[in-house]
C-alpha cells in the first residue's frame, strides 16, 4: 500500500492567532487579517522585525523579516501587534490535538506545522476538507493542506495558492505541477543554491530533474547536488514520526529582505538579533533546555557564511544573556580583524543559536538561587569550623589537665 501523507500548515500562524483571540476578548472588533497588519518588534517604540503580516499588509509590499520602520514606510496605516508566545503555544497545541484525532502519527515539525500519516485513506481530498474545517470552525484559524505519497512533495503542495486550501502533488502530478515552478520554489533550495544553478541556465524545477547528478553534485558539493536531484524528480522521505528527538541545539535565522551594511548596522541589526534571541530563549525555556554556548552566523550578499561563538562557565537559556552576547559576536564578525565589513559586503542572513547543552539534572541556578545556596553552604562551612574549633580546644586542655594529674583522669563529658 502506497503511503499517503497530509502537511498541515497554519496560514500567517502569529498573525491568525492574535485575530482569533482579540475577536474572543472583544466580539465584533475588527478582524487583522483583513486589513493591514503585522506582528513584530517594540509596538510603543516601533522598532524591530516583522515576523507575520496579514494578506493586505503583504499586498502593499510588507514583508516577514525586515525591519518595521522599513514596513511602516511602504505602508503607514500598518498596525503593529507584539509577540505573544504563550498565546501561539495555547492555539499550536489546540491544532495538534485536533490533527491527532485522524493520523496514524503525527510529526509537528514547527509550532504552525505537521506531517500526517493517512495511509489507507479513502477520499484523501474529502478528508482534509474535513481537517481544516473542523480547525476553523472549532478554533477560528485557516490551514493549507497538502497531499501526496512523500513529505516533501506534500510540503511543496500545501505552499500552492493560499490561504484555506487543499492541493495535491502525486508523482503522477510532478510535471505538471512541480516542474514548471522557478528553481527557487523547490523545498530546500535557497538562495545561493538557486543563483548557482541559475548561472547555469537552471530556471525551474524541471530543469534541474533532467541535468546529470553528477553534473548537480559537482557544482553544488555531493551532499547538495544529490539533494536537488532527487526532490527535483520527486524522491524523499515518506517516514512520519509520532516522537521528537531531543534537540542538541537551538537556532533560529532570518533571510533579510535587503542587506544590512555599515551605515545601517547600528539601526538594523539589533532588531533582528532581539527578535532572533526571544525566540531562541523561549523555546529553551520551554523544553527546560540551557546551553553554554552562544553563536551567530550571518551570510552576505556575496555568498560567505561565517559564524562566531563563546562558550560560558554557567549554562543560560536567559534572552537578555542570549541578545547581548550575540551582538557583541556579531560585531566582532562584522567589523573585527578579518570581519566581513572589511571587505565591503552586506549582511543578507543573521543567525543566533545555542548549543553545548546541559544534562537536565544539572539545572541553571539564578543569581539569586545561586547566592543563596552558596550562603547556607558558606554558614554550614562555618558552623562545622567553629565546631571544630572548640573540640580542638577541649582535646588541647583535657590532654594539659591529663598530662598535670595522670593520664585518664578526666575524659570527655566526665
Amino acid at each position: 500500500m502506497d503511503k499517503l501523507i497530509f502537511h498541515v500548515d497554519v496560514n500567517s500562524a502569529f498573525l491568525s492567532w492574535t485575530a482569533v483571540k482579540m475577536l474572543k476578548e472583544e466580539p465584533g472588533s475588527i478582524d487583522l487579517r483583513t486589513i493591514p497588519s503585522a506582528i513584530g518588534g517594540d509596538v510603543s517604540k516601533r522598532h524591530g522585525v516583522i515576523t507575520a503580516c496579514s494578506i493586505p499588509a503583504k499586498k502593499q509590499g510588507v514583508r516577514t523579516g525586515e525591519p518595521v520602520m522599513r514596513s511602516l514606510e511602504k505602508c503607514p496605516s500598518l498596525r503593529l501587534f507584539p509577540s505573544d508566545f504563550k498565546t501561539y503555544r495555547e492555539y499550536s497545541a489546540k491544532f495538534i490535538d485536533i490533527l491527532k484525532k485522524y493520523a496514524l502519527a503525527v510529526e509537528q515539525v514547527s509550532i504552525d506545522e505537521a506531517y500526517l500519516d493517512m495511509t489507507g485513506t479513502d477520499e484523501p481530498i474529502t478528508k482534509a476538507e474535513k481537517i481544516k474545517e473542523e480547525i476553523y470552525e472549532s478554533l477560528g484559524f485557516t490551514v493549507n493542506i497538502g497531499i501526496s505519497t512523500i513529505k516533501l512533495l506534500a510540503k511543496m503542495a500545501s505552499d500552492f495558492e493560499k490561504p484555506y486550501k487543499v492541493h495535491t502533488l502525486f508523482p503522477e502530478e510532478i510535471k505538471e505541477k512541480m516542474w514548471t515552478l522557478p528553481i527557487e520554489k523547490l523545498h530546500g533550495c535557497g538562495y545561493k543554491t538557486s543563483e548557482k544553478l541559475k548561472n547555469i541556465g537552471v530556471k525551474t524545477i524541471g530543469d534541474a530533474a533532467k541535468l546529470d547528478k553528477a553534473l548537480l553534485c559537482s557544482l553544488l558539493g555531493e551532499k547538495s547536488g544529490e539533494y536537488i536531484y532527487e526532490s527535483a524528480n520527486g524522491r524523499g522521505s515518506d517516514v512520519v514520526s509520532g516522537e521528537r528527538e531531543a534537540a542538541k541545539s537551538y537556532s533560529n535565522e532570518t533571510t533579510l529582505p535587503t542587506d544590512i551594511r555599515v551605515s545601517t548596522y547600528d539601526k538594523e541589526m539589533p532588531p533582528v538579533i532581539h527578535w532572533l534571541s526571544e525566540s531562541v530563549g523561549k523555546r529553551l525555556t520551554k523544553d527546560e533546555a540551557a546551553g553554554y554556548t552562544i553563536s551567530v552566523i550571518a551570510k552576505t550578499s556575496s555568498f560567505k557564511r561565517r559564524s562566531k561563538q563563546t562558550t560560558l562557565v554557567e549554562p543560560t537559556n536567559d534572552i537578555k544573556d542570549i541578545e547581548s552576547i550575540s551582538l557583541i559576536l556579531m560585531r566582532e564578525l562584522c567589523f573585527g580583524e578579518r570581519g566581513l565589513f572589511n571587505e565591503n559586503d552586506g549582511i543578507r542572513l543573521v543567525g543566533v543559536g545555542v548549543s553545548n547543552l546541559a544534562e537536565n539534572e544539572c539545572k541553571q541556578l539564578d543569581i539569586f538561587s545561586y547566592m543563596k545556596e552558596k550562603s547556607a553552604q558558606d554558614e554550614i562551612r562555618l558552623n562545622e569550623s567553629k565546631k571544630k574549633e572548640k573540640t580542638d580546644k577541649l582535646d588541647t586542655m583535657l590532654k594539659k589537665i591529663n598530662e598535670k594529674y595522670g593520664e585518664g583522669k578526666i575524659k570527655k563529658g566526665g
